[in-house]
């Protein structure tokens, strides 16, 4: 596991445009369809906006069609961590950047094979590394 990043919310606003510090530093959701990466077919990597690990390779991108872009598994599962969020009177498992503990977006179990997942993510908290 790679060193913690931590910053302080001053740091993170500066870094970050206001979308993106909704999103990813206070756990927003942008809306459905609206996202830079919903509809990006280009092969490389997706990264955390805010410390640049590693998270999703296009070749586990696939059309959801739920509006975000939607992965079935990560790079590396030390690449993400998983807690139980309440919010919103639903009960769901939210992905969160392992290095500095930025909001990704939802993980669901009605992906496609192999993994069966469906990792939900916010375009606001990605970056893509085009190959």
């Amino acid at each position: 596991m790679s060193k913690k990043i931590e910053k302080s919310d001053a740091e993170w606003k500066q870094q970050l445009t206001p979308e993106q510090y909704k999103i990813a530093r206070k756990k927003g959701t942008e809306a459905p369809f609206t996202g830079e990466y919903v509809d990006n077919h280009d092969k490389g990597k997706y990264v955390c906006v805010c410390c640049g690990n590693p998270l999703f390779s296009s070749d586990a991108k696939f059309e959801s069609g739920s509006g975000w872009p939607s992965f079935w598994e990560p790079l590396a599962d030390e690449s993400i961590k998983t807690e139980t969020d309440s919010s919103y009177g639903m009960r769901r498992v939210e992905v969160l950047c392992e290095s500095c503990d930025a909001h990704l977006g939802h993980v669901f179990e009605d992906g496609p094979k192999p993994t069966g997942l469906r990792y939900c993510m916010n375009s606001a908290s990605l970056k893509f590394k085009k190959e």
